[in-house]
């Protein structure tokens, strides 16, 4: 596993706690992608 896709689901996990504690856990879990993706084209670009 990347180091990249690292943050990516450690994003969709942190989401997905999170909206299970607001009860909603989807829009959390869709959040968290979102949030793990621009992490991941950060960190990729500052490989560059």
């Amino acid at each position: 596993m990347k180091r990249e896709d690292a943050f990516i689901y450690a994003c969709v996990i942190i989401g997905a706690g999170l909206g299970l504690m607001l009860g909603k856990p989807l829009p959390g879990v869709i959040i968290g992608l979102g949030i793990g993706y621009l992490l991941k084209s950060v960190i990729s670009k500052d490989k560059e």
